[in-house]
């Protein structure tokens, strides 16, 4: 049996995204689908488990993955979001959900060797806590901190923080989070200190991405990096373009600090394009060579 460095968990959605100036697209979504092929550019072995209704299987398709690496979690309903933005660089937009597909259990999980898995959610409810318990006991574990902030209040997006934060995070050897689910988890605002106090209650490596920079502190030293991207266009999906590129740079045996620097160069090339990562490693490459010399 083929065996993965990494399998990545979560829904897929359908997504009408609407610009500040009002133009409206649709498009598939969701963190399993940013993450995956920035993980499988890096060159790591990836195994994708995709939350989404039997009928829509047009999503499985658009990955473009052989049949044995990619399975579908069948659900009732698809996750359907909508999101529209308020600004160019859309730093500010509103989200809803009007349908949200069912919880990822233990027994749903497909029965292939890997070394990591990476929850990768959207919304509270999406992975049930004897989720975490089950892969954890399995092997390493990562999760966005998304899925267990966001939640989806009749459609409307609401935070909270994680009320089994102290429990859980421990169980976490890669925790991800942007500035504002940082704050939301630690009550700081400074990037570096709610790294640090992430790490203080359990979570191994922690990753926390910004538009100006993406963050890494692994419990000894902190390490950032620029965000370059010469334009916004693919805005959608950088923090989890980010995180798949970091994971899969880690389990394929890169250093904290080439990991962040080789995953936000992916994510600025990335954002210059609308949709998810189609480049190469040797892209990502030229790209660092182009804009990170100094």
């Amino acid at each position: 049996m083929k065996a993965y460095d990494l399998m990545i968990v979560g829904p897929a959605t359908r997504d009408v995204n609407i610009d500040y100036t009002g133009a409206e697209d649709r498009s598939v979504g969701g963190a399993v689908t940013f993450c995956t092929p920035a993980a499988r550019a890096a060159g790591a072995k990836v195994f994708a488990a995709v939350k989404i209704a039997p009928e829509d299987t047009d999503i499985i398709d658009g990955f473009h993955m052989d049949a044995a690496d990619i399975a579908l979690l069948p659900s009732e309903k698809t996750t359907l979001m909508r999101n529209e933005y308020f600004t160019a660089d859309r730093e500010r937009r509103n989200s809803s959900c009007p349908a949200q597909s069912g919880p990822i259990t233990p027994t749903e999980i497909p029965d292939v060797p890997c070394k990591l898995y990476h929850l990768a959610g959207l919304l509270y409810g999406d992975f049930p806590n004897e989720l975490l318990e089950a892969l954890h006991a399995k092997g390493l574990l990562a999760a966005d901190a998304q899925g267990f902030l966001r939640h989806n209040e009749g459609g409307k997006m609401a935070f909270h923080d994680w009320t089994d934060k102290l429990k859980y995070l421990p169980y976490l050897d890669f925790l991800k989070t942007d500035a504002a689910e940082a704050e939301i988890l630690t009550g700081l605002t400074d990037r570096v200190a709610a790294a640090k106090q992430l790490h203080a209650w359990g979570a191994g490596e922690v990753l926390i991405s910004h538009n100006s920079e993406m963050l890494a502190y692994d419990g000894k030293r902190v390490y950032t990096c620029p965000v370059k991207a010469r334009n916004l266009s693919g805005r959608t999906g950088r923090g989890d373009t980010t995180t798949g590129a970091y994971l899969a740079m880690r389990l394929t045996g890169a250093g904290v600090e080439e990991a962040l620097r080789y995953a936000t160069a992916c994510v600025s090339l990335k954002m210059e394009t609308p949709g998810v990562f189609t480049g190469t490693k040797e892209d990502v490459l030229e790209y660092l060579n182009a804009f990170y010399q100094d």
